[in-house]
């Protein structure tokens, strides 16, 4: 798409899908249409329908002729709140629909083409859903004569930053991988959490050809889900015991099926399991679960799913708000007047929030304990609450004893926070450190409360978050759904030594993820931001949809990503890719993977094949990129294949 500004320097007007009254009401059953046109929508984008022209485009530009009358049908194929908005060549709105919630549900309406229109979107997901259309007659930037190009940055949100390769490490299997955790023991392996149920060990030979962990049986049933679509439900995060070395204890998050007792309407069950490894800890033994929390959610989006020991030895978890609309069941009363939210309401569920407990007690009536000073312990509220005002915390960790979290905003903002014990971030009264608003999310407020009222814990105040950033900007996409990432520990990439390196799900619905850096300021505020330059990547992006990022013993990050949109287990497009420089060291391959695993470039991007041996008022305000997900995303690539894990077939573990 042509940013705003290059459309001002060569358009005198650009049109954009017209709304019911642009240029003169029509009629909605006016017979005057000079043509119909049928739009899907859904997060990603809107797709084409008809007519032929624009069949199969996501976010089509239309080409209209000023004065004429047109109809345009669109079906809502996700169940995401969507509306079409028309914006002029300044961003400035013209008029827009009402939003419509329901999956399969269909919105018509005619116009009048008008030389004032510029781009049409979808409010609540402005950042995917945006799309062009040219007035016939009218000059395109295509051709004119090539400054449309933001070759200054001034176009840019964000600066760029240092310039990294990827390194394909792992592939073979992986459908969607959305976590990589490394184990506390001194054996060079790392794990990779597979959203479809399995986790796999990548050793210094790549990636064990049989899963350490396959439960994919006891996840929700995928056959029904949406390939083409959002799905954030699956197997969400795994953490280590602390002493699991010595005791073989590990914890696995994921969305069970709903059990007889769930709330009606209920899509499914958020569990945390406990598991024991087998004697020699290459084994999952999936026989040896153990449930420990089972915390019915409503919607298919905003599950969250990371697990993490803190420090202080006690087991941190995410959980999203529960995702679709506010006026849906499984949304609780809150103080404020945005419909519903969790996030505010620390009494009803557990929805919202970051948990902590403590999973070696098994004194009390549940099969875990709460630590003493858990924030609400002897106060109103449900114990296990830590943290809250969370919308969808997708991916926490710990430096030093801070715990980072990635919080995926709605319609305009996306944040990270630093969290601490007992502080409210906000969600559902503010998006970031903006205002929110649920009947119009993408005209909130200017003013809105900075903390709670007296009588609700006190007046505590609304944290703000230390980085945040807008879906769009200047026309220009930067994002829809924050990653969560780690500081990064090590000098191999100078420039990033000490940054929290973190990303984003995708720049505008394609398989774009983005990877960024933070920089703490000399004093308190906002972070600094820069965006990494994948060296040879499109337009310096990450070429597939960014999932997870993960971190090794030694301080390496690594990009988790796919091409599929949806999950559909029998696709095999994930890949875990490592951060190296962008100069490889002369004479030995970046990083702790062996030279040996350097097998050529794709795109510019560094491969390897997997290896062998060693055994992821309107309902609009909940429902934006989920993970906006984090669910994976796109079409299916060739892959490499894993060899055989001979010594993990047969080091005599078992169920």
């Amino acid at each position: 798409m042509v940013p705003n500004t290059s459309r001002r320097r060569f358009l005198t007007g650009v049109a954009a899908l017209g709304l019911a009254g642009v240029g003169g009401r029509v009629g909605a059953q006016s017979s005057q249409a000079a043509g119909t046109i049928r739009l899907d929508g859904e997060i990603p984008g809107w797709r084409g329908r008809d007519p032929a022209s624009i069949r199969g485009e996501t976010n089509p530009t239309l080409a209209l002729e000023p004065g004429r009358v047109y109809r345009i049908v669109w079906e809502n194929v996700d169940g995401t709140p969507h509306n079409v908005a028309l914006l002029d060549a300044d961003g400035g709105t013209i008029e827009r629909t009402s939003f419509v919630t329901e999956r399969g549900a269909t919105q018509t309406f005619d116009f009048v083409a008008t030389e004032a229109m510029a781009e049409y979107v979808c409010e609540a997901h402005p950042g995917s859903m945006r799309g062009d259309i040219r007035i016939a007659g009218e000059e395109t930037a295509a051709e004119g004569d090539g400054s449309g190009d933001d070759t200054d940055g001034s176009d840019r949100f964000m600066p760029w930053g240092p310039t990294v390769r990827t390194e394909t490490v792992a592939d073979g299997p992986l459908s969607a991988p959305l976590g990589f955790e490394v184990a506390p023991d001194d054996r060079d392996r790392r794990f990779v959490v597979d959203q479809v149920g399995t986790i796999y060990v990548h050793g210094s030979d790549g990636l064990a050809d049989e899963p350490f962990l396959d439960i994919t049986e006891r996840l929700i049933d995928f056959s029904s889900a949406r390939t083409d679509s959002i799905e954030e439900r699956g197997l969400l995060g795994l953490a280590f015991h602390p002493d699991f070395e010595s005791n073989r204890r590990y914890y696995v998050r994921y969305s069970a099926p709903p059990k007889p007792k769930t709330p009606d309407g209920y899509t499914h069950i958020e569990r945390l399991s406990e598991f024991t490894a087998g004697e020699e800890g290459r084994r999952g033994r999936p026989g040896s679960e153990r449930v420990l929390l089972d915390i019915p959610s409503p919607h298919y989006t905003h599950n969250a799913g990371s697990v993490a020991f803190g420090p202080d030895g006690y087991c941190y978890m995410g959980m999203g708000d529960g995702g679709g609309s506010k006026l849906e069941a499984g949304h609780a009363e809150d103080w404020y007047v945005n419909n519903g939210g969790n996030g505010q309401n620390v009494t009803d569920n557990l929805l919202g929030s970051i948990l902590r407990i403590d999973v070696d007690d098994r004194s009390g009536a549940k099969p875990y304990g709460i630590p003493d000073d858990n924030p609400l312990v002897g106060r109103d509220g449900l114990d296990e609450h830590y943290a809250w005002g969370f919308r969808n915390p997708w991916r926490v960790s710990f430096s030093s004893g801070t715990l980072f979290v990635a919080d995926v905003g709605a319609s305009n903002y996306e944040e990270v926070n630093i969290v601490e014990k007992g502080n409210n971030y906000g969600w559902n009264v503010r998006e970031g450190s903006h205002c929110y608003s649920t009947g119009s999310p993408t005209d909130p407020p200017t003013a809105c409360p900075e903390r709670t009222p007296p009588d609700v814990r006190g007046g505590e105040p609304l944290v703000d978050p230390i980085v945040e950033y807008p879906h769009v900007y200047e026309g220009n996409s930067v994002g829809l759904a924050v990653i969560g990432g780690h500081v990064y520990d090590t000098d191999t990439i100078p420039d990033l030594d000490g940054a929290y390196v973190f990303g984003d799900y995708s720049q505008n619905g394609e398989p774009r993820g983005s990877l960024f850096a933070a920089t703490p300021p000399a004093e308190d505020g906002q972070w600094s931001l820069e965006e990494l330059r994948i060296a040879g990547g499109p337009d310096g992006s990450l070429d597939a949809y960014l999932l997870g990022i993960g971190q090794d013993t030694t301080g390496e990050l690594y990009a988790l990503t796919t091409d599929v949109l949806g999950v559909d287990p029998s696709t095999t497009t994930g890949r875990v890719q490592k951060l190296v420089p962008e100069t490889p060291a002369t004479g030995s391959a970046a990083g702790d993977t062996s030279a040996a695993e350097s097998a050529g470039t794709e795109n510019g991007t560094a491969t390897n094949g997997s290896g062998a041996e060693n055994g992821s008022d309107a309902a609009s305000d909940a429902r934006g990129p989920g993970f906006g997900a984090v669910a994976a995303l796109g079409a299916v690539g060739s892959v490499a294949a894993a060899a055989i894990a001979r010594s993990l077939a047969s080091d005599g573990d078992s169920d």
